[in-house]
């Protein structure tokens, strides 16, 4: 069995952590959060990160790449993979990709960090490991997550498996709930959900998970699978009406039962893999704080587009 490098004291003075899926939501609010920890860290993703600081270092490259994944890693003390394709109901579509990029890109991210001898690796998973919901992705989490402790049990592979819940900040885009809701609010004066409105989530501030995923590198949390949840359940419809009541005009709600899709609604318990233990933080983001926030952050980014949009001559100015 190959044993990965003794663990130092935490915080730690300077140890090398890799981010694969750094450009992406959460992945870049992790990146900093180890940043401003004291950790070196190095962002690797397909494309540039618009978050890189000036104190980190970024490699472009596909997770698929097994070879480029290897020299990526070569030195780092930390491994964290939030590459993935994260979307429920892309996934639901690519079966295939979902496959190959969830499960066997993350077994290129495992390689590489028992070749370079990492003293952890920390995968990013999901609540819908416990549920029957999900579909693709729920099934490629699954197997993920299998392939990251069985790395353990062969090669002695110090790991972390953190379940996220439903996320929401700065950085998102239209993947994420919260997002979409929020963009429809501010853009149509309506937000339309497919299902009942009744579900059960959740939400966690992705500051609070960024922070939670750093705690985990203590020595205590070793080989152990998180949960990373918000701290109040919240019905999606209820949701919804806190933003209507946020929002400075008349916001209509509509529910498209009939077009419901692959989420869970009241618990994603279905069966128990390995459990996992919740953590959470004392101080966190409330929710209705954090809405008023990312309602700035669409505002500016529309407000952007507009200046864009005006700056950029018509077809009939363009005529000779």
């Amino acid at each position: 069995m190959t044993h990965s490098k003794t663990a130092p004291d935490f915080p730690p003075a300077s140890q090398t952590v890799i981010v694969f899926g750094a450009s992406g939501f959460l992945g870049s609010h992790v990146a900093d959060a180890l940043s401003a920890t004291g950790y070196q860290v190095r962002l690797f993703d397909r494309s540039p990160s618009p978050f890189q600081k000036r104190d980190q270092d970024m490699i472009v490259g596909d997770i698929m790449d097994l070879q480029q994944v290897i020299d990526a890693v070569k030195g780092a003390d930390i491994v964290y993979n939030f590459a993935a394709i994260a979307d429920i109901d892309e996934a639901h579509n690519k079966p295939v990709a979902t496959a190959a990029i969830n499960v066997l890109g993350n077994t290129h991210v495992l390689e590489a960090a028992r070749l370079a001898h990492a003293r952890r690796f920390i995968f990013a998973s999901s609540v819908y490991v416990y549920s029957e919901s999900g579909s693709f992705y729920r099934a490629s989490k699954q197997a993920a997550e299998r392939f990251t402790e069985t790395y353990h049990d062969r090669y002695g592979l110090e790991y972390n498996i953190l379940r996220y819940g439903s996320l929401y900040g700065r950085r998102s885009d239209r993947r994420n709930g919260i997002y979409r809701m929020l963009r429809e609010a501010i853009m149509h004066h309506t937000i339309t959900y497919k299902g009942s409105g009744n579900a059960m989530r959740e939400y966690i501030h992705v500051e609070d998970a960024a922070r939670l995923s750093v705690q985990v590198l203590a020595p205590e949390y070793a080989n152990r699978h998180l949960i990373l949840t918000g701290q109040e359940k919240l019905r999606i419809r209820d949701v919804m009406t806190m933003i209507s009541e946020i929002m400075p005009w008349p916001i209509t709600l509509h529910f498209d039962e009939a077009n419901a899709v692959h989420h869970y609604e009241i618990t994603p318990y279905a069966f128990q893999p390995r459990i996992g233990r919740k953590l959470v933080l004392n101080e966190h983001v409330d929710l209705g704080q954090g809405l008023l926030d990312c309602i700035r952050e669409i505002h500016q980014d529309l407000e952007h587009a507009d200046e864009n949009d005006d700056a950029t001559p018509s077809s009939s100015d363009n005529r000779a």
